[in-house]
């Protein structure tokens, strides 16, 4: 018996339910592309860039608000209506800053989901960053 099979796999039922559930929470890159790619209107969520200003501005997200995670308070927010869905990012899987964001937000009763792979999937996917500066 392998490492992996040592623990039986979940049923299908409930399989089904978690990664159901999980789109719920996340999106991915290539989604986020493809709405910032698509025709007006296409685009019904505010994408945070969570990092700091000064990696924010080496290279983000095109169409990325950049609001770090630290400081995501309501009063960052009063601009948007309440049902705005926010989308956040970090530098990427090795980062806890789009799950610091997301919590930040869902506290403030805001709905949220994360970008898995933040900027390194980003760059997988070989999409573009955008800069603020050329350093």
């Amino acid at each position: 018996m392998s490492p992996v099979s040592a623990v039986p796999a979940a049923g299908s039922a409930a399989a089904l339910a978690r990664y159901r559930e999980s789109l719920a929470f996340e999106t991915d890159c290539s989604d986020v592309h493809a709405a910032f790619a698509g025709p007006p209107g296409a685009v019904d969520f505010v994408l945070l860039d969570v990092r700091g200003p000064a990696l924010f501005a080496r290279g983000h997200v095109p169409g990325a608000v950049n609001l770090p995670h630290g400081k995501i308070v309501a009063s960052k927010l009063a601009e948007y209506p309440l049902d705005t869905l926010f989308v956040t990012y970090c530098a990427g899987p090795h980062c806890n800053g789009a799950t610091r964001g997301a919590i930040r937000l869902a506290e403030l009763g805001r709905p949220v989901k994360v970008m898995i792979g933040g900027v390194t999937g980003w760059l997988d996917e070989s999409f573009e960053l955008a800069a603020v500066d050329a350093r």
